[in-house]
């Protein structure tokens, strides 16, 4: 996320915040609840190339999160929850569910006990390739190689090019173009040749990023005999559904369920498409997960939940804890409904 954007949206949830507008707009666009959404938790590192920064939060943060809704005497709740409130149009309070992607070690160590100490329930979506040990975290291999060299030589569509990176500023530009670059590829596998030619060039050991940051198997068994604890899918490879032909995106819902049925006893209910934007899953990806039976499913188009997503059970919004914006106060913000329905057109349940 480059400093104009960031700026902007921080701009927009303090005008929200200390104008107090987003308490007027609260009744008529806070919706019945909403599904956070988290990825890492846990303590701040003092690097100044953190280009990933968005996807964690300090333990410190999540506590005031909880806090903050504590005071809002909103209901914390299960995924089945949110799943029986919206089928049974039962409204009567506003309720929050916590959810995170990914399954990071961190999730055990720093969020667990502190949503324990709670009582509040959560869930965890799982690529099963992650604690299979065959995950390749691209975003994070992409980290390292920059963060390890003052420039990098590649080939980027069909030039030679060389892209400098000797200071944060430089580093921080470089992962924003290659980032985008490899986003825009029209399939994961060519994003992944890609990466993994950066990888083996500047020595990044992509097997080991996977190991030290994701939860294994028996740490996920261990969290998900807690009955406040969902284990949710998250496909096998992390892959983006809508870049993939249709074999590819039913084999990797069917397997990533198949997995996690048989390490865990019982198959996933509920599902998180990986990226989860308008590139990564639409119509076919929310149309395969209700055939093959979800529950729910979520995607991370933000928004919080109104009546009619009972109509659209697998293609729910979520809100992003994110953490280039850890300010108590924008959970008020976010929660109301007030700043995402700015950012969606004042559409209550955004065209898929």
């Amino acid at each position: 996320m480059d400093q104009l954007k960031r700026a902007i949206i921080r701009s927009g949830l303090e005008a929200l915040y200390f104008s107090g507008a987003h308490r007027l707009m609260r009744p008529f666009l806070g919706g019945v609840g909403a599904i956070l959404m988290l990825h890492h938790v846990r303590p701040a590192r003092p690097d100044a190339f953190q280009p990933n920064r968005l996807l964690e939060i300090t333990p410190d943060f999540l506590e005031r999160v909880v806090a903050r809704l504590q005071r809002m005497q909103v209901d914390f709740v299960s995924l089945d929850e949110v799943h029986r409130r919206l089928a049974e149009r039962d409204f009567g309070r506003r309720f929050v569910a916590f959810t995170f992607d990914d399954g990071y070690r961190d999730n055990k160590e720093w969020a667990y006990p502190i949503l324990k100490r709670h009582g509040i329930p959560f869930a965890i979506y799982v690529p099963t390739s992650f604690p299979d040990r065959l995950g390749e975290l691209w975003w994070a291999a992409l980290e390292a190689v920059i963060a390890g060299n003052s420039a990098i030589v590649l080939e980027m569509r069909g030039r030679d090019c060389r892209v400098e990176c000797a200071t944060s500023a430089e580093k921080s530009e470089a992962f924003a173009l290659l980032y985008a670059w490899l986003r825009a590829m029209p399939s994961d596998a060519m994003m992944m040749d890609a990466v993994r030619e950066l990888a083996a060039r500047y020595r990044v050991d992509i097997a080991a990023i996977c190991d030290s940051l994701c939860m294994s198997w028996d740490e996920i068994r261990d969290i998900a005999a807690d009955p406040l604890v969902t284990i949710g899918a998250h496909t096998v490879n992390h892959v983006m559904l809508a870049k993939a032909c249709d074999t590819v995106a039913r084999s990797e819902l069917k397997m990533g369920c198949a997995v996690l049925e048989t390490a865990l006893g019982a198959p996933p209910r509920h599902l998180a498409y990986p990226y989860g934007d308008h590139t990564a899953a639409g119509p076919r990806e929310f149309a395969i997960a209700a055939e093959l039976g979800f529950r729910t499913a979520v995607t991370t188009r933000p928004g919080v939940l109104f009546p009619e997503h009972a109509e659209t059970l697998t293609a729910l919004p979520r809100i992003s804890i994110n953490g280039e914006f850890q300010r108590s106060r924008y959970i008020d913000v976010l929660v109301s409904g007030a700043g995402t329905a700015l950012w969606n057109g004042l559409r209550k349940v955004r065209a898929a």
